[in-house]
């Protein structure tokens, strides 16, 4: 067989592979085509229309971004996701790294301490909220009751509009510390240790261990958790809904609250689907400027 005659082959070869894989990935790029990028294009023609799901949308043109701008309720709702933001992800991001820390030891039994902090990421939602509802109650909450211990007051967690949101993050905090703890452990472990070795040889102790070598050399990690707790703290909902309902007087309204309000409250699609294209806005605009900050730092991130 010549050359040419097997590089003919080579080729044919190739490209039933290439018709094998198409075929093969077909029905998940049909399903991705009709339940992901077919309901995204949806949402943004409906953003025109008014539409109440009981009868056929109507085209109104630009009448709902006019709405959006004069929206206090929006701006209030905004307010309320960036003070979550604010709240949520440097102390789930310190919290779950120091933890890491600590769980990053050689001794027996740290498995089952691992699983510990890892199962609550893992519970029901409703559950945990309605758990931490009890724990905040005014009159029969354990956190009241140890307040009064030391001779303070019962304290509204979830009546008061200066306790409910940092309440809400607090029960967050808790229930995904683990998560992004285990996400952090991996990046350690992937530290050599003899970087730790060379650094006890010229003396550094653990604090410049910590600060020197671990910190840097896990920026890629931090990086991954910092993007996944804004998109995740963006998304708040189900806490909010389970536990207060977006009070009392919509200090844990947030955006997608709002959009599940107007959407299945009061029946407004077109609006809820152009508040959703703006949440959308704003997690893709955080995301960006994250991206762009750990390029312009020299971590390696590419466009």
């Amino acid at each position: 067989m010549t050359l040419v005659q097997r590089m003919r082959r080579a080729g044919g070869l190739r490209r039933q592979d290439i018709i094998w894989a198409y075929v093969l990935i077909l029905p998940n790029l049909l399903g991705f085509l009709m339940f992901n990028v077919g309901p995204l294009v949806g949402s943004l023609g409906m953003v025109f229309t008014d539409w109440s799901i009981v009868r056929p949308p109507s085209f109104v043109g630009l009448q709902n971004f006019a709405k959006l701008l004069s929206d206090d309720i929006l701006a209030t709702a905004l307010r309320n996701t960036l003070y979550y933001v604010v709240l949520y992800v440097p102390a789930v991001t310190a919290l779950a790294f120091l933890l890491a820390n600590a769980l990053d030891r050689k001794v027996t039994g740290i498995a089952v301490f691992r699983t510990i902090y890892y199962l609550p990421s893992v519970c029901l939602l409703i559950s945990i909220a309605v758990l931490w509802q009890w724990l905040y109650d005014t009159h029969t909450g354990w956190l009241n009751y140890i307040l009064s211990l030391v001779g303070l007051g019962p304290v509204g967690w979830l009546s008061d509009k200066r306790w409910a949101m940092p309440s809400i993050a607090l029960m967050s905090v808790w229930r995904h510390v683990g998560y992004y703890a285990v996400i952090f452990l991996a990046g350690l472990q992937g530290i050599a240790q003899e970087l730790y070795e060379a650094g006890e040889i010229d003396g550094a102790g653990a604090w410049a261990k910590l600060w020197h070598i671990t910190v840097p050399l896990v920026f890629p990690t931090t990086f991954f958790v910092l993007v996944m707790a804004f998109i995740e703290a963006f998304q708040l909902f189900g806490e909010a809904f389970v536990m207060t309902q977006g009070g009392p007087g919509y200090a844990t309204t947030t955006l997608v609250f709002l959009v599940y309000r107007n959407a299945f409250t009061a029946f407004k699609m077109g609006y809820a689907a152009l508040q959703a294209w703006v949440l959308f806005a704003f997690i893709f605009a955080v995301t960006l400027i994250q991206w762009r900050l750990a390029r312009e730092h020299g971590y390696g991130f590419q466009d």
